[in-house]
């Protein structure tokens, strides 16, 4: 028996990095998975974003497991198809234990008052509006079927802490943290929890671009991801001896918060960080 056995997990932006990689975690403990993602570009966002071959990936992958996986196409900002998506992952699998509230993006970056309107505001509608759109389409079904649940928010460790740069990603994730408590208090009593993970970087097309890596080179040309100053850089924001930790690392806390292993754990703020907010150390751009 495996740790979410017999469960269905509802996950967005499953098309590829830590969405993908939450999937299969739960298809490998027993879950099966409805699994949603943009598939689109979003003008605001300066690299590419997934597709519908990313999608069909992740469903393949899953399938491997010897569990299932329903892969719809649909965007966050967009209510209504959140919860046809619902619909149908209750049509195929007849139940909704787990929720993973995972999709964002980074919509550019630079100091707070040089960001457009229109990045804040796509920022803010994917991490923050597509969170609460999430929870809105999911908690009918989990109230209906009455068994309680999970539902897990991926904040971010600029969630808790202040970033340079990225105040429209702050402003968005620290939504997210708010969020949670105020879910966590409204389900309670429906014995619903809610929880939210805060990871420091993570190895995925979030931070994989060279957009990031300009920043972080200080708009110096020439850089790559994997050059090591760029690692150090990135190292410089933990206290653990790591640039960055990995997709499946926050699949282990996820899985472990869709578990009967935390069956009274809510309103937690779940850090997996190397030690970053700690750290007080972020690298200096100028």
């Amino acid at each position: 028996m495996g740790r979410v056995e017999g469960k269905v997990a509802f996950i967005t932006g499953a098309a590829r990095g830590q969405g993908r990689s939450h999937a299969l975690r739960l298809a490998e403990e027993g879950a099966d998975i409805v699994g949603v993602d943009i598939c689109a570009q979003i003008d605001t966002v300066p690299y590419p974003m997934s597709t519908p071959a990313d999608l069909a990936e992740t469903v393949a992958l899953v399938e491997k497991t010897g569990r299932r996986m329903l892969g719809l196409e649909a965007d966050v900002r967009d209510l209504s198809a959140l919860q046809n998506a619902v619909d149908r992952g209750w049509d195929t699998f007849g139940r909704l234990d787990t929720v993973v509230a995972n999709a964002c993006t980074l919509n550019g970056n630079g100091p707070a008052w040089e960001l457009s309107e229109h990045q804040f505001q796509d920022q803010v509608d994917v991490a923050l509006g597509g969170a609460w759109r999430t929870a809105k389409a999911t908690i009918p079904a989990l109230i209906e079927q009455g068994q309680g649940g999970s539902i897990i928010l991926i904040s971010s460790t600029s969630g808790i802490s202040a970033e340079i740069n990225i105040a429209h990603y702050v402003a968005a994730k620290t939504g997210v943290t708010g969020l949670m408590r105020a879910l966590a208090a409204d389900l309670a009593h429906y014995m619903i929890r809610v929880n939210s993970i805060h990871p420091t970087n993570v190895r995925s097309p979030m931070i994989e671009n060279q957009p990031t890596v300009d920043l972080f080179a200080g708009g110096r040309p020439g850089f790559t991801f994997e050059h090591p100053e760029i690692k150090a850089a990135f190292q410089s924001m933990n206290l653990m001896p790591v640039p960055w930790i990995e997709p499946i690392d926050i699949s282990n806390a996820v899985l472990y918060l869709a578990s009967d292993e935390t069956r009274y754990v809510t309103a937690t703020t779940h850090v997996v960080d190397a030690g970053a907010l700690a750290a007080f150390k972020h690298p200096h751009v100028e």
